[in-house]
């Protein structure tokens, strides 16, 4: 996929990042949808298999969480550079799209992350500051259910994808009720995917 991108689009990139940094109450993953709307839907710098690639390579690789929005920046910068995948022009669009999709969403939120949580600690017995924490968590739950919604809708919503449906409802259940670690659900799913189950 080929793009073009001016100065003004690159801006736009990393603001809406910036932006969304400020969003992530759940962690990056929880703007997911706002990304793909953008992304995908409103701007067309980055196809619905590019970005569901992105997302699924960074969660099923060890490290950060966050790593997802690396990709996608990558991605971008790759499809703006039209060269040749591995030349050195779309090394250098790639690490410049990644290098301004993770300093949008790293830079405001570690930001207000150090600043809330030293204001947070000294004021930690104010029934306000309680209060606050306690509302966030179905802000937290609400955000998270709209990023699998999204991934799902993606991956298939007829009943041809049923086993998909069925593994999705049986790991939640799952993670909900028992102490088994999330680390052999994934297994699981990794090994009925080779077996081509799901």
């Amino acid at each position: 996929m080929n793009i073009t991108l001016t100065a003004a689009d690159w801006v736009s990139l990393l603001t809406h990042f910036l932006s969304l940094s400020l969003l992530a109450i759940g962690g990056a993953v929880s703007t997911l949808p706002d990304m793909h709307r953008v992304l995908v839907n409103d701007q067309h710098w980055l196809l619905d298999s590019q970005f569901n690639a992105s997302v699924a390579l960074a969660q099923a690789a060890p490290g950060p969480n966050v790593l997802f929005v690396a990709l996608l920046g990558w991605q971008v910068g790759l499809n703006a550079s039209g060269a040749a995948t591995g030349s050195p022009l779309a090394w250098t669009y790639g690490l410049f799209g990644m290098l301004l999709a993770m300093l949008g969403v790293l830079l405001p939120s570690t930001t207000l992350t150090l600043l809330a949580s030293r204001w947070s600690h000294r004021n930690r017995d104010l029934r306000a500051v309680r209060a606050f924490k306690q509302g966030m968590a179905p802000v937290v739950v609400g955000l998270l259910m709209a990023t699998s919604t999204i991934l799902a809708i993606n991956t298939g919503s007829s009943l041809t994808h049923w086993p998909l449906w069925l593994l999705a409802g049986a790991s939640a259940l799952i993670v909900w009720r028992t102490k088994l670690h999330l680390l052999w659900l994934l297994g699981a799913g990794a090994l009925l995917g080779w077996w081509g189950l799901v």
